[in-house]
């Protein structure tokens, strides 16, 4: 061995170092004096961090929400029985039975709140439980990396902070800011990001249905300001047949309440809901009929059903769904979307070669279509969309993570822009229905059987 060699490899590892000869040759004897690397150690960090990760699940903490509003409903609801029984004349007549049905609501109410403080103490104590773990795991990291004589994971972060640097750097010259709307249109200004999920629960189907919708009514009648509606595709997750709605957001979270309005007895036939894209709009569902090119409003006072037609050439069951590269999202050939001036239908046609078409719905009865605009955007490629203020926003997906607003189309100044950055965290994989609500500014999203809402940041 050279002296030079022997030199680099005595600084990278403490070494012990001896020489001898035998016959005519030269041996050298090297020993390493640091102590071997405790590779238990690194692999009980690994299992306590795969614990924290099975133990600390998102699910956990919805389960909490839902309680917590639950436990607000029942009080609220019981504040409004007992102003009704003080109001009461009936001469004693039914005192002793409006008493008892108030004496099983706080029953109750105390069972959700003895089943809170139960989960919110387990809660405490993992919190304290969880802490732990992680300053002992942070200890065993330090003493782990003492062993890094070359300091390789120092240089890594080094790297790897430079890069992100950089990179965050590039995007930053490369995002053009997004299209700018009219204040004398909206008075909103432009969507610069979204936040949240502000809402992420299962609905009382759980995990039966993955495709579905559900929202707000974006022009609601006097008093109904605070209902919401749900849809399920119960068929085959392509049909659905009836419209359940609830009181407020918390009985929807809970299942309590619900009243079901039925469009048809059963699935698939004349009238179905096909695929997973409709909206509410002055007390009418705005949906894709089945096996038809037409757009079907169905009323939910007179329960009837009005149809207008879109061209021809238009693609239906199946023939220009919302799709990625792993995969298409079957039956959304039609998505409607609501903004601040009312409902539109977003398609594609032969005609345009596939790409996305824009047309109003005049909410008539019957509905007729009004001015329509083509775009250059090809229908496969997209994933969903929605319309604020007259301004229509696309989505496409990214990764299982991660969906992207890429591209707008603005129907006055009729620009197209492909070069939107807006990022939307997932909490699963696909979503299946995306609507903008004027009233509130929120997303509402239907992804794989959860219900989710997102909040717009305007400029």
């Amino acid at each position: 061995m050279s002296q030079s060699n022997l030199f680099i490899l005595m600084i990278i590892i403490h070494l012990s170092f001896s020489q001898s000869v035998r016959g005519k040759e030269c041996v050298c004897d090297l020993k390493n004096l640091d102590p071997p690397f405790p590779k238990n150690e690194l692999t009980k960090v690994e299992t306590t961090a795969l614990q924290c990760i099975e133990t600390i699940t998102s699910e956990k903490m919805t389960g909490l929400d839902r309680l917590v509003l639950g436990l607000q409903q029942r009080i609220k609801q019981l504040e409004e029985n007992v102003i009704m029984l003080e109001k009461e004349d009936d001469r004693n007549l039914y005192g002793a039975v409006s008493l008892r049905i108030i004496e099983l609501e706080i029953t109750e109410i105390q069972d959700l709140l003895d089943k809170l403080n139960r989960t919110t103490q387990n809660y405490q104590r993992l919190s304290v439980q969880t802490a732990a773990q992680l300053e002992n795991m942070k200890d065993t990291m330090v003493e782990l990396e003492k062993f890094d004589k070359m300091q390789v994971i120092k240089k890594y972060r080094e790297r790897n902070s430079k890069k992100n640097l950089e990179q965050c750097k590039e995007e930053l010259k490369a995002t053009a800011a997004p299209p700018t709307v009219s204040s004398a249109r909206c008075g909103l200004g432009r969507v610069v990001s979204v936040a949240g999920p502000r809402t992420y629960s299962l609905t009382v189907y759980s995990t039966s249905y993955t495709y579905g919708a559900w929202g707000r009514d974006a022009k609601p009648a006097p008093g109904d300001e605070n209902k919401y509606w749900l849809v399920v595709l119960s068929s085959s997750n392509v049909y659905g047949n009836f419209i359940r709605q609830y009181s407020t957001l918390s009985t929807l979270l809970l299942g309590i309440g619900p009243t079901d309005t039925y469009i048809s007895s059963s699935n698939p036939t004349t009238n179905t809901i096909q695929g997973p894209n409709m909206v509410m709009y002055d007390n009418a569902l705005y949906y894709n009929c089945y096996y038809t090119y037409s757009v079907c409003q169905f009323n939910m006072t007179t329960r009837s059903v009005s149809t207008v037609a879109l061209p021809k050439d238009t693609g239906y069951n199946n023939k220009f769904p919302f799709a990625h590269l792993g995969a298409t999202y079957a039956y959304t050939d039609m998505d409607f979307a609501t903004d601040e001036s009312g409902v539109y239908v977003i398609y594609a046609t032969t005609s345009n070669f596939g790409n996305v078409m824009i047309s109003k719905v005049e909410t008539s009865n019957p509905p007729v279509l009004n001015q329509t605009w083509s775009t250059s955007l090809h229908k496969r490629t997209v994933t969903n969309t929605f319309m604020v203020c007259g301004v229509l926003y696309v989505t496409r997906y990214l990764d299982k993570e991660t969906e992207e607003i890429f591209y707008s189309y603005d129907t006055k100044t009729k620009e197209e822009r492909y070069d939107l950055k807006i990022h939307i965290k997932k909490m699963q994989t696909n979503i299946q229905f995306l609507n903008y609500d004027p009233r509130d500014h929120l997303l509402y999203v239907y992804s794989d059987a959860y219900i989710l809402t997102y909040k717009l940041i305007f400029q």
